[in-house]
C-alpha cells in the first residue's frame, strides 16, 4: 500500500488531523490548536492542515475545518474574505524601466495603503474622496449591508465604503512580478478591511456569549461556535457572505487602479491586461459537498483547489510566488496552502532581523527597506519551496513568479 503524502495527528476523543507538513516545521502551539479544533463534536471526518500551518487566534492559520450544523466564527477570522488576485499582462520584462521606483510610487499613489490616526479621520489608508468607480460598486453592496445593520446596528461605526478599493496593513501587499517566461503580472493580497473586521469580531463575541449562556466548556474560548437554528446563526451566514463579496470587489477595484496607474505612469510600453485573472479567497466559509454530504468548509489560510481550480500561493517579499492549478484531492477537502506561512511572530521577527538583513533579503526588489517592515521580511516566513514540495498532491505549478516591485500595507 503506497505511503500517504500526509502525517496523521491523532486527537483523544476527536477526529484525526491530516497534516501536509512533511519537511516543514510545525510549532507546538499550532499542533495544540489543531487538536483543540479536532475535539469539537460537529467536525466532519477530519481536519486538514496545510504546509503553511501556524498559530492563529482560535483556529490555526493553514487549516481546513469541515463542520456539520455549526460554524466557528473565529476560525473564519476577522479578515473575512481575505485573499489574492493575480492578473497577467502583455508586458514583457524588457518593457519595464531599469529603475522601478516611479512605478512603485504610481501604485502607492493610486491605492490607499497602510494606516494612520488609528484608522480614524484622516487615515492615509482610507479614501477621503471616494472615487466614482468605488461608489458604483458600493451602490451594489449597500442594500445587503443595510439589511445586516438593521439587525446589528452596533456594526455601523464607519470605515465601510471609504475602505472599498484600499489595501490595508500587515501582510497585505501589491506586487509587480515576472513569470518564468518574463511575462509581467500584477499581484495583490487583501480582504474585507474595517467592515469585515467589525463583522468578524461582533459575531465572535456573540458566539462566546452563546457558549457562556449554555455552559459549554471549550478547550479554547476562541473556538466558540454558532449552531444552525441558534439566534444569530443565519445572521452570521448572511454577514460573512456579504463580507466575502466586499473582499472580492475590493480586490477587483484595486487591480483596476493598479493597471491604470502603471499605464498612466509613462514608464512602460502600452499593454493589455487580463490575459489571465484569478481572484480567490483564503479566509472564508462556504457550503460544499464532500464525501456525499453538504458541509460547511472553513478555510482559515487555505485556498480551494478543486480539480482545475486556479489559485495563488505567494511566498514573501523576497521569495517566489506561484500560480497553481488544483488537483482536486478529496482528503484535503479540495484545498491547498495560502502562502509560505509565518515561521515566527511579528515581534520575534523585529527582534531577530535588522534593516541590513532586510535589505539583503529583498535585493533586486523595489520595495520599502526600513524598520517598519521588518516583521514582513522574508526570513519571518517558512521556505516557500518546502511548502510547495509538501503539497505536490494538492496542486500543480502553472507559473512561477518573482517580484520586482512590492508595495506593503
Amino acid at each position: 500500500m503506497p505511503e500517504t503524502p500526509y502525517d496523521i495527528i491523532h486527537s483523544e476523543g476527536g477526529v484525526p488531523v491530516k497534516a501536509w507538513t512533511r519537511g516543514v516545521p510545525v510549532e507546538d502551539s499550532a499542533r495544540q490548536q489543531l487538536l483543540n479544533a479536532a475535539s469539537l463534536p460537529f467536525v466532519y471526518k477530519w481536519i486538514a492542515a496545510m504546509p503553511d500551518v501556524h498559530w492563529g487566534i482560535g483556529a490555526t492559520v493553514g487549516s481546513v475545518i469541515p463542520t456539520r450544523g455549526a460554524i466557528i466564527p473565529a476560525a473564519v477570522g476577522v479578515d473575512i474574505g481575505c485573499g489574492m488576485m493575480a492578473l497577467e499582462t502583455t508586458l514583457q520584462a524588457g518593457q519595464l524601466p531599469d529603475n522601478l521606483h516611479e512605478i512603485r510610487v504610481a501604485i502607492e499613489q493610486a491605492v490607499p495603503h497602510g494606516r494612520t490616526q488609528h484608522g480614524g479621520k484622516g487615515d492615509r489608508g482610507a479614501w477621503h474622496e471616494i472615487p466614482p468607480r468605488c461608489q458604483a460598486v458600493w451602490a451594489h453592496l449597500k442594500p445587503g449591508y443595510d439589511a445586516i445593520l438593521a439587525k446589528h446596528p452596533k456594526l455601523n461605526r464607519g470605515n465601510d465604503v471609504n475602505h472599498l478599493g484600499t489595501l490595508g496593513t500587515g501582510n497585505h501587499f501589491i506586487e509587480v512580478c515576472l513569470d518564468q517566461r518574463d511575462h509581467v503580472w500584477f499581484l495583490l493580497h487583501s480582504g474585507s478591511r474595517g467592515v469585515g473586521n467589525r463583522i468578524g469580531n461582533h459575531f465572535i463575541e456573540l458566539a462566546r456569549q452563546d457558549m457562556r449562556s449554555h455552559f459549554v466548556n471549550l478547550p479554547d474560548i476562541d473556538l466558540a461556535y454558532l449552531t444552525e437554528g441558534a439566534r444569530y446563526f443565519d445572521d452570521y451566514v448572511e454577514a460573512v457572505h456579504w463580507a466575502q463579496e466586499f473582499a472580492l470587489s475590493n480586490r477587483r477595484l484595486m487591480m483596476e487602479a493598479i493597471v491604470a496607474a502603471v499605464r498612466e505612469s509613462g514608464q512602460t510600453a502600452p499593454f493589455e491586461a487580463g490575459l489571465e485573472a484569478i481572484n480567490c479567497h483564503h479566509n472564508y466559509v462556504a457550503i460544499e459537498q464532500h464525501y456525499g454530504q453538504d458541509v460547511f468548509i472553513t478555510r482559515k489560510g487555505a485556498v480551494r483547489a478543486r480539480l482545475g481550480d486556479m489559485g495563488i500561493i505567494p511566498g514573501s517579499m523576497g521569495a517566489r510566488s506561484y500560480i497553481v492549478r488544483g488537483l482536486g484531492n478529496p482528503e484535503s477537502f479540495h484545498s491547498c496552502s495560502h502562502g509560505a506561512g509565518r515561521a515566527m511572530s511579528r515581534n520575534e521577527a523585529k527582534r531577530r532581523f535588522t534593516v541590513a538583513d532586510h535589505i539583503a533579503a529583498t535585493q533586486g526588489v523595489e520595495c520599502r527597506k526600513d524598520a517598519e517592515v521588518i516583521d514582513e521580511t522574508p526570513g519571518a516566513y517558512k521556505p516557500i519551496e518546502a511548502v510547495m514540495a509538501a503539497q505536490r498532491d494538492l496542486v500543480e505549478i502553472v507559473h512561477t513568479l518573482r517580484q520586482v516591485v512590492c508595495v506593503k500595507g
